[in-house]
C-alpha cells in the first residue's frame, strides 16, 4: 500500500512542477467542476498539430475527476506551504 502511496505523490509531484502541465491540469479540472470538458476534449480531437496517442491520453486524463481533483488540491496545498 504505501508503494503505490509514494508513486501517487510522485506522480502529483512530477505534474505540479512542470508549469505547462500543471497549467493543463488545473484547466481541466476546473472544466471539469463547471461540468464543460466537452467543447475541450471537441478542441483537443479537433487538433492537427497533437499526435492520436497524445490526444487519447489527454481525453483519458480529463475525464478522470477524481485525479483532476486531487491534482489541483495537491497544487493548491504545496503552494500554500511556500
Amino acid at each position: 500500500m504505501n508503494g503505490l502511496w509514494l508513486d501517487d505523490i510522485e506522480s502529483l509531484e512530477e505534474i505540479s512542477q512542470d508549469a505547462d502541465t500543471r497549467r493543463l491540469f488545473l484547466r481541466m479540472a476546473e472544466l471539469a467542476r463547471r461540468g464543460s470538458l466537452q467543447p475541450f476534449l471537441r478542441e483537443l480531437d479537433a487538433d492537427d498539430e497533437l499526435d492520436h496517442a497524445t490526444k487519447r491520453t489527454l481525453a483519458e486524463l480529463a475525464e478522470d475527476e477524481t485525479l483532476l481533483h486531487a491534482v489541483e488540491d495537491y497544487v493548491h496545498r504545496t503552494t500554500a506551504l511556500h
